[in-house]
């Protein structure tokens, strides 16, 4: 068990390290596809045991990746393009989101509703990816706004993997309040 969680560990600081290199949009996409792939594994389990452990997965990289977008990216992108509406859409987008997350993690795959708040969550996000990543969406205009994608991705590696070693043992992102000390995310 301690030696999976050292790979595990050790895994994760790989590819935050190549994280690091990438600029923002191909950071996030990154993310996209990971939960993507849990979500697909999640559908095709049947044992109970796996699929806390998949959903358990999937609810951490999405409470962290809304996190740095809402902190980093998305103020970057309403600067640079100020296009309210697109903003506004993706942060009441990550809202429903959380407010499933929030359900699914004080929940279990004993219960009746487990499988349908992941279902629904998956097809929110799939949503979401869509309209971030489409040929006139987020991630383009971004891109045609002269953003620098560049250090946006340094910021957003750097902030993601200072969330996931704050995680507390419940696994939950922590925040920093204005002393710089971690509180745990809503």
């Amino acid at each position: 068990m301690a030696q999976a969680k050292r790979k595990a560990a050790r895994k994760a600081g790989a590819r935050a390290k190549s994280a690091a290199q990438q600029d923002a949009i191909a950071l996030l996409k990154a993310d996209h596809r990971q939960v993507e792939e849990w979500f697909e594994q999640f559908e095709s389990t049947r044992s109970e045991g796996r699929k806390q452990s998949l959903a358990q997965k999937v609810c951490q990289a999405l409470k962290v990746h809304t996190q740095i977008e809402e902190e980093i990216f998305y103020p970057a992108f309403l600067e640079a393009t100020e296009d309210k509406d697109t903003h506004h859409e993706a942060e009441v987008e990550h809202d429903g989101a959380k407010k499933l997350i929030a359900e699914i993690e004080s929940a279990g795959p004993q219960d009746d509703y487990y499988d349908a708040r992941m279902k629904v969550l998956s097809e929110m996000i799939k949503h979401h990816v869509k309209e971030e990543e489409q040929r006139d969406g987020m991630f383009a205009e971004a891109r045609k706004s002269g953003m620098d994608l560049k250090a946006l991705g340094e910021q957003l590696a750097a902030r993601k993997a200072e969330l996931m070693s704050d995680s507390d043992s419940a696994g939950r992102p922590q925040r920093r309040g204005a002393t710089g000390w971690a509180h745990p995310a809503a």
